[in-house]
């Protein structure tokens, strides 16, 4: 693969720190999640950014196969990603899944469903997950 463009952030002082990206459009504080046995402070959390991530990045899939089928996908059209961590299975780390709930209002389900399923296949994101992490993908 030849990138056609590189994003370069950094972090300091873990979960709850801060993190950064080098040309400074992005520069936020990082809070730990009670249920991970943080303070649950008014920062985000590496989850809560892959999940937006995800999220646009799996629009922009969908909008880019509608856009070659010459289908028109509504401005409310929405990807909810929710990330979840736990312990891994096999108790020597923690691991994540992710789930993603797409809605295109008007699109008749088939329809959307079709997209969406070619989305996941052009998606760097899925296409990064696929195999690592348990995914569930619905259409609303």
């Amino acid at each position: 693969m030849k990138p056609l463009y590189h994003a370069h952030a950094s972090a300091t002082g873990g979960r709850t720190g801060h993190a950064k990206t080098d040309d400074g459009r992005l520069d936020i504080t990082l809070s730990t999640p009670r249920e991970l046995g943080g303070d649950g402070g008014a920062g985000t959390n590496p989850e809560q950014l892959f999940a937006s991530g995800y999220a646009a990045c799996f629009l922009g899939a969908l909008k880019f196969v509608a856009g070659q089928e010459k289908v028109k996908v509504p401005e409310d059209t929405t990807v909810r990603a929710s990330i979840g961590i736990g312990p891994r299975e096999d108790g020597t780390g923690f691991g994540i899944n992710a789930h993603l709930t797409v809605s295109i209002p008007g699109m008749a389900h088939g329809e959307a469903t079709a997209l969406v399923q070619k989305a996941r296949i052009v998606c760097p994101y899925a296409h990064a997950t696929k195999g690592n992490i348990e995914t569930k993908l619905d259409v609303a």
